[in-house]
């Protein structure tokens, strides 16, 4: 921690402000805040460090948007999440900062790319109800968002590419995010541990944080109920596409 400049502590203090914001109110701009710690941190400690930030922010979407979750949705997700988080933990422990970081990049690019080519087709056929989330579409990106939730904490824009190629209401959106991301997050919390990546340094660093995490969950809090589904919609997938890019270079 001594090691960093004046800027990398902006960007540090930027990203915590965007993690509560993300979690409030826009899920797409967790990618951002990834994308700016893993700018300043290696990209295994950025991961340890994040989940404890979002850890902060999901008690936050939750106390918003806890009435709002769909449990069905949640439950046809878990197997498929189960398993990604466990491959993504030997990924996470046999691969390297660089291999972690384009792997999650274009995942989440293929993911962008399917979802608009589906809303496109729907548009086409003129759909006026939310599509059904079949067994596939939902292992699949269940699958996708455990493993990436594991390795970058970049679950977050694979699952709002689900719940947009679901078509889920704003308040639904936010709401099943919250509970799915406080439950996943947790659950991960013993796996980091075990590659030993919660250092005293990344204490420090997040308590110092943490308060930042705050402040912006407190924002998104104010805004969220004034977005409409349209804006929303175009800010995640805008949001995630600039993140992913970054992560392949």
């Amino acid at each position: 921690m001594t090691d960093l400049s004046a800027w990398a502590w902006a960007t540090l203090g930027l990203a915590a402000v965007i993690t509560g914001l993300s979690k409030a109110a826009i899920p797409g701009g967790s990618t951002l805040a990834v994308v700016l710690f893993a700018a300043v941190l290696p990209a295994r400690t950025s991961t340890a460090a994040m989940l404890l930030l979002f850890i902060v922010g999901d008690v936050f979407a939750l106390i918003a948007y806890r009435r709002h979750a769909h449990w069905p949705t949640l439950l046809r997700l878990a197997p498929a999440v189960i398993a990604g988080l466990f491959v993504g933990f030997a990924f996470l422990a046999l691969a390297g900062d660089g291999l972690v970081r384009r792997a999650v990049g274009v995942i989440l690019l293929v993911m962008i790319a399917i979802t608009l080519w589906r809303r496109r087709r729907e548009d086409r056929r003129d759909a006026v109800a939310a599509p059904r989330s079949g067994i596939l579409l939902s292992s699949t990106y269940g699958a996708l968002g455990g493993f990436t939730t594991m390795v970058a904490n970049a679950g977050g824009p694979v699952m709002s590419m689900y719940f947009l190629a679901t078509r889920t209401q704003v308040q639904v959106f936010l709401g099943t995010s919250a509970w799915f991301f406080a439950i996943v997050n947790l659950v991960k919390v013993p796996f980091l541990a075990g590659l030993g990546l919660f250092t005293p340094s990344v204490l420090l660093m997040d308590l110092i944080l943490a308060p930042l995490v705050v402040v912006g969950a407190l924002v998104g809090l104010r805004i969220a109920r004034r977005i409409p589904q349209a804006l929303f919609d175009r800010l995640v997938i805008l949001l995630t596409v600039v993140g992913s890019v970054y992560l392949l270079f």
